[in-house]
């Protein structure tokens, strides 16, 4: 089973209100409804009309210390998806995997990373940081590729082997590792795969997949 992506969004309001929260429980309610094996978390950015990047962190970090005990009491495992720094000011405040990686280290079991290759593929601290994970925090791992050039930040994403990733080397840090789940392909593409038929966006992945991770 995959993981269900997702919750998080902690800075979408000026306070981690009833909102914020409950959505948040409801995700992790939801991730064990369907038997998922973790929850992803896309933290969010900036809080509206805010400028202040530490204190979005802050509250990211405050938003995920809630939302663990939480889950902890279902046996849900959490994973923070660092995005890459493109998306700090909307999407995502948390942007390498080390910066993740300190959040699990203060708060303990039960939480852990989302590697999306996309967003971590430029990072020159990626292998050491996935060591560093280990086994036990490696909960998910996503693949597609970057494309040169990239035409939208959000939905312009390339099959793999379309773009510049090393994605069989990336692969190989996860296992080295510890590394057993799946391959998780996860695609926005608007103006080209979403056009084409599930048929065929099914056929491309299974003969991408077989050569290029």
């Amino acid at each position: 089973m995959t993981g269900l992506c997702r919750g998080g969004w902690y800075t979408a309001e000026n306070s981690l209100n009833d909102n914020v929260m409950g959505s948040n429980y409801r995700a992790v309610d939801e991730a064990l409804e369907i038997g998922a094996n973790c929850l992803v978390m896309v933290v969010g950015g900036l809080a509206p009309e805010s400028k202040n990047i530490d204190r979005a962190r802050q509250t990211v970090f405050e938003g995920l210390a809630r939302t663990l005990e939480y889950a902890r009491q279902h046996g849900m495992p959490i994973a923070i998806e660092p995005l890459h720094p493109m998306y700090a000011a909307d999407r995502a405040c948390i942007n390498t995997l080390s910066q993740a990686l300190d959040i699990c280290d203060a708060l303990g079991d039960g939480i852990g990373v989302a590697v999306d290759v996309y967003h971590v593929w430029w990072d020159p601290t990626l292998a050491e940081q996935i060591t560093r994970a280990g086994a036990h925090r490696l909960l998910a791992f996503h693949i597609c590729d970057w494309l040169v050039p990239t035409r939208d930040m959000l939905s312009d994403r390339g099959m793999m082997g379309d773009g510049v990733i090393d994605i069989p080397n990336i692969r190989h840090m996860l296992e080295q590792s510890g590394y057993t789940g799946l391959s998780e392909v996860e695609i926005f593409s608007a103006e080209h795969w979403w056009k084409k038929s599930g048929d065929e966006i099914m056929k491309t992945i299974v003969e991408r997949g077989a050569i290029h991770c």
